[in-house]
């Protein structure tokens, strides 16, 4: 194990995405900080994060939650005025 310093942040994220983090979290017995983590750490390596299985998963809550973004939505996105 390694010991680290963590920092706490306020991400802002789209409301359907996150809704699948908290869920995937859930079914990984993570908190939402560690998945993300996790997902960046991968990322960072070019390595996959998740296992074909747990892809499955987050398949399945995309679809409760109604989350269609995909990557090719990435960077692509803009808040709706309020």
């Amino acid at each position: 194990m390694k010991v680290i310093e963590r920092a706490q942040t306020g991400v802002r994220i789209e409301k359907s995405l996150l809704k699948v983090l908290k869920g995937l979290a859930e079914y990984c017995n993570l908190s939402v900080g560690d998945l993300l983590e996790g997902i960046v750490l991968h990322s960072f390596e070019g390595s996959p994060p998740f296992s074909p299985a747990t892809r499955k998963v987050i398949e399945q809550l995309k679809q409760v939650y109604a989350c269609e973004l995909t990557a090719a939505d990435s960077h692509r996105l803009t808040e709706k005025q309020r």
